[in-house]
């Protein structure tokens, strides 16, 4: 019998380390705007932020289900409800279809906030 010609049944299992999911779902969430990577400066404003690398993640797999947990900064003052809701959505959407896991769970920790201004406003 060749490969060709065993059914799909038959061809045995794929497995994904859990590495690689979080990897997934990382790069996923750069991709959304307002989100950044979970450096963050003192007490989480300001100075080591950075919005061109990859935010943190970590994944639990529990057989075809996927346990993420994501650690982000986030432009700040912007709507959050609506970034994380963008975030959630878009990070389930793309490991589901990269890795053909149910994402049945998505933590997000926002470690730091990046202030939209660099400016000062002046004392009144």
């Amino acid at each position: 019998m060749t490969a060709s010609t065993v059914t799909p049944e038959h061809r045995g299992t794929t497995s994904i380390p859990s590495s690689a999911v979080a990897r997934i779902a990382a790069q996923a969430a750069s991709e959304v705007p307002h989100v950044g990577s979970d450096a963050g400066g003192v007490l989480g404003m300001g100075a080591r932020r950075d919005f061109d690398s990859r935010p943190g993640a970590s994944c639990e797999l529990y057989g075809r289900s996927a346990v993420l947990h994501l650690d982000v900064g986030a432009e700040f003052p912007a709507p959050l409800a609506p970034i994380l809701r963008a975030l959630r959505e878009h990070v389930q959407q793309r490991v589901e279809q990269l890795t053909g896991l149910e994402v049945g769970r998505l933590d997000v920790k926002i470690s730091w906030l990046h202030p939209a201004t660099n400016g000062r406003r002046a004392v009144r």
